[in-house]
């Protein structure tokens, strides 16, 4: 009789457990977005501030590639410059200094002008003066002796003013030769130094993203090459799990869903967080063999990513659960 009560329980115990709704709808393992951080310029690693597991934020400089032929370079293109500013300051003067010559001419043509006409009026005072007897004719002789010295002056000028600014003219263009050609050089070395600036800034080895450095393969002191890869970094804050359904799950579950996910630290300890589904795969694949489903029959799942946020216990590869 007490081994049918003990069959009996053990029965009861066993449909029990067959009952009992399972815990989660998929599983899959964490993974984070990762970045492997390359050299953008050549040189020795003068300063390389990474630790395996250390934490750095976006933007934070970690190291810093030798510059120095880069900022001498810099440095002789910016003496060019310098050069070059000053010879179109010079040129600039010269023509300056040219307009102000022409400019005195002409007014020295306005002051002759004048002191024509004031002589004239003179002449004509003096004529009459003469007709009545009243001076002597000598006075109005040199009155007439020096409106024609004046006249002559005034031609004169007037011919220097025509010779300069044929040859003003001609200076003028030159100089605006130079300077045209000062400015195409100004140009390049603009852009040289430009290419410079970003060359140097190339030196800085910075954190793309705020994260935990996963593994470093150089130390500070070593030559580095462009392109050569100086550490690897990922996204710890934001993981997501990756996880597999199959087509009748399909219905249950769209992007931007609000589910639970739990991760699996074994021996029935877990920990929860609340997740978002961020993406579904369009294609089915083969169920990987490292992955359970809900209907293991099924041979063909769909990927798919849930996105949480950690709080530092989550770790990448670490495996986990989700319902939906």
């Amino acid at each position: 009789m007490k081994k049918i009560i003990a069959w009996a329980s053990l029965a009861l115990i066993m449909v029990a457990c067959g009952n009992k709704e399972k815990e989660y709808d998929a599983t899959g393992t964490f993974e984070a977005t990762e970045v492997t951080v390359s050299a953008k310029s050549t040189g020795e690693l003068k300063y390389f501030d990474v630790a395996e597991g250390a934490e750095v934020k976006n933007g934070n400089v970690v190291g810093r590639i030798d510059a120095y032929q880069l900022q001498l370079k810099k440095e002789q293109l910016e003496t060019t410059r310098g050069q070059l500013s000053a010879t179109k300051r010079q040129l600039a003067a010269s023509r300056n200094a040219t307009d102000s010559r022409q400019l005195d001419l002409e007014k020295q043509v306005s002051s002759i002008n004048q002191q024509i006409a004031n002589a004239q009026r003179e002449r004509q005072r003096f004529s009459e003066l003469v007709k009545d007897g009243a001076v002597p004719r000598k006075q109005l002789d040199d009155i007439n002796y020096q409106i024609k010295v004046l006249e002559k002056q005034l031609e004169a000028t007037r011919d220097q003013i025509r010779s300069n600014n044929a040859s003003l003219k001609e200076q003028s263009e030159g100089i605006a030769a130079q300077m045209d050609g000062i400015d195409a050089q100004a140009a390049g070395l603009e852009a040289q130094l430009r290419q410079l600036d970003d060359q140097i800034a190339n030196t800085d080895v910075i954190a793309p993203l705020t994260g935990t450095i996963l593994e470093k393969y150089v130390e500070r002191g070593e030559f580095v090459a462009t392109g050569k890869p100086l550490f690897k970094m990922a996204d710890t804050q934001n993981m997501f799990m990756r996880a597999y359904v199959t087509s009748s799950q399909l219905q249950n579950v769209k992007v931007g869903q609000q589910v639970k996910v739990f991760a699996d630290y074994g021996d029935g300890q877990k920990r929860s967080y609340d997740g978002t589904v961020s993406w579904i795969s369009s294609h089915s694949e083969f169920t990987p063999k490292t992955i359970l489903t809900d209907d293991e029959r099924a041979d063909l799942v769909y990927a798919m990513k849930i996105a949480i946020k950690n709080d530092g216990f989550v770790k990448i590869g670490m495996y986990g659960e989700v319902k939906f």
